[in-house]
């Protein structure tokens, strides 16, 4: 079942990066998906993830290459959009900021500090896991913001969360529920929110992307 998901994803990665680049398409073009697919899918499978970074870089080069003023349209525009949303959710300064071509987080090994962060990047691979967070304050807020991003959330009911997500392309799936296509939103609010001590408010947003997230 992982495998046909995990499959399923990098499909609706590629059908999504094909559909923007959709006007132009040629042999390069192609060849340039085909790395990415491959990347995203060495990633995800978590054997050779070195390679698969390789990969995506080589892809996102050629695409470059191809699509030159489009992708850079695009990444400023993500770029100006993630600092428009970080002064608006993230006025003061005591929290970290981080811009990436490439971004990776394995929050779901090891206890870790909770504290707010925002980070934007080209190509994210995250997995996250709240019952291995350690709050330094009674409120945080996470942000993920970027073009591709991969994203497995595991929700702790130690912490009031509050989630929004959006995908352009790609898919949501939340517990039993899967939204798979384009324009995918998601809001949820923990029914233990407001009796919380320690709150956390997610917040993704991606052109393409995998958003998976389960209850502890």
């Amino acid at each position: 079942m992982d495998k046909r998901k995990s499959f399923l994803a990098i499909l609706l990665i590629g059908f999504g990066i094909l559909l923007f680049f959709g006007q132009g398409i040629n042999f390069l073009t192609l060849v340039a998906l085909l790395f990415l697919i491959l990347g995203v899918y060495k990633i995800r499978q978590g054997e050779d993830t070195r390679t698969g970074y390789v990969l995506l870089v080589v892809g996102s080069g050629l695409i470059l290459l191809e699509h030159l003023m489009l992708v850079v349209a695009i990444v400023l525009i993500s770029l100006g959009l993630f600092y428009a949303k970080v002064k608006k959710m993230l006025p003061r300064g005591d929290h970290v900021q981080k811009q990436n071509f490439i971004a990776g987080v394995h929050w779901d090994r090891d206890p870790w500090n909770l504290r707010s962060i925002s980070m934007w990047h080209v190509f994210g691979e995250h997995d996250i896991d709240l019952s291995l967070a350690i709050a330094e304050e009674r409120e945080n807020i996470i942000m993920f913001q970027g073009v591709v991003g991969d994203i497995d959330l595991v929700i702790s009911d130690d912490y009031g969360v509050e989630i929004e997500a959006f995908v352009m392309f790609g898919q949501i799936e939340f517990g039993p529920d899967k939204e798979t296509g384009m324009v995918n939103r998601l809001y949820w609010r923990s029914p233990n929110y407001e009796a919380q001590d320690k709150k956390v408010k997610i917040m993704i947003s991606y052109l393409v992307g995998d958003i998976d997230i389960r209850l502890s």
